[in-house]
């Protein structure tokens, strides 16, 4: 057996999750006959078209494989050689994409401290001196998570607040989509108010950590950037040959909100594991749960016993901080089994 029986449900990513059986129709549909490569197909097309129908009309999609590459191309849009990206330091592109974005792209990256893995407008602001200093790299774009890596959620008015401080000083600002859905379902809200309502450039769409195989989107909202994506997007190994595969999964995700069902059962989950070890000795909280991550603290013991069974991420053993991610295919008797041994290991 090729399924890996030795750990119950994995609490460590939604990206150990498998894929929704919508999508997975989806993909069987687009399987029937030959069709045009490289985006060339039907399934592409409606795919484009939903964009413009969820985002506006100025919106242009553009599936990719990964969500780094939709990061890089979009971010490529708008830097040149000597230009810098401000960011909390806690991005995914600071973190965990292997320095991509700087060695790739050839930029700097401006790293911001946050208590939460929110940027502020005095944090674009307070950055800003630099602006004509022949000596000093240049901010072109803002660049946040929705969600953030900390589970936090920027709410339309914070992002529309981003938007206006960095349009005041000509920079553009990129959103990574990884979790917008999870984002838009705790908001209560559709996509597109936390997008094209708030002001923002470019973002990329995550479908792969929501019941996508290996689907995600770069979303331009200046029709005077799109011109450069086909290339780019070739350049940066991103252009799926067999395309409708991938179109198809995002499509079937958009198509009568999916995103939301998924995002909503996970976030739902997320809920019901915080709500579950709040009250227990020693266990802690570290940021507000408003997607589909929890982040407590407990004490060493307890992890190194709960990891013996379980998988999910260390995020920080100085602090014995740790991050359990819920997906859209967890039930609550897989949280309520989590619950369990939780409970014994912090109060045997």
């Amino acid at each position: 057996m090729l399924i890996d029986t030795t750990y119950p449900k994995s609490f460590a990513s939604d990206n150990h999750a498998g894929v929704h059986p919508a999508v997975l129709e989806a993909m069987a549909s687009a399987n029937a006959g030959d069709a045009p490569a490289y985006g060339g197909d039907d399934w592409t097309s409606a795919f484009e078209r939903q964009i413009k129908h969820i985002f506006g009309e100025q919106a242009n999609g553009f599936a990719v494989l990964n969500g780094a590459g939709a990061n890089l191309i979009g971010l490529a849009l708008s830097l040149g050689r000597f230009d810098s990206i401000i960011c909390p330091e806690s991005a995914h592109i600071a973190t965990h994409e292997t320095g991509a974005a700087e060695r790739l792209l050839g930029v700097k990256l401006t790293p911001v401290p946050t208590i939460d893995g929110k940027l502020r407008p005095n944090d674009i602001t307070d950055r800003l001196h630099v602006l004509g200093a022949h000596h000093e790299v240049q901010p072109t774009v803002v660049s946040i998570s929705q969600v953030t890596e900390l589970g936090t959620c920027y709410t339309p008015d914070e992002i529309a607040a981003l938007a206006e401080t960095a349009h005041s000083a000509n920079l553009r600002l990129h959103v990574d989509g990884a979790r917008l859905s999870n984002a838009a379902a705790h908001l209560d809200c559709d996509l597109r108010t936390i997008t094209t309502d708030a002001g923002v450039d470019i973002f990329s769409f995550g479908g792969t950590k929501n019941g996508a195989m290996a689907a995600e989107a770069v979303i331009l909202l200046d029709p005077s950037l799109s011109k450069a994506v086909p290339f780019l997007r070739r350049q940066s190994l991103q252009l799926a040959s067999k395309m409708r595969f991938i179109s198809a999964q995002l499509t079937a995700l958009l198509t009568d909100d999916l995103w939301r069902q998924n995002a909503t059962h996970a976030n739902t989950m997320a809920h019901r594991l915080a709500d579950g070890v709040k009250d227990l000795p020693d266990v802690g909280i570290a940021f507000p749960v408003e997607s589909n991550a929890v982040f407590a603290s407990l004490p060493r013991d307890a992890v190194r016993t709960l990891k013996e069974r379980f998988r999910f991420e260390y995020w920080d053993e100085n602090i014995n901080l740790v991050r359990w991610m819920t997906a859209f295919d967890a039930t609550p008797d897989h949280v309520d089994d989590f619950l369990a041994a939780i409970r014994k290991a912090v109060t045997r």
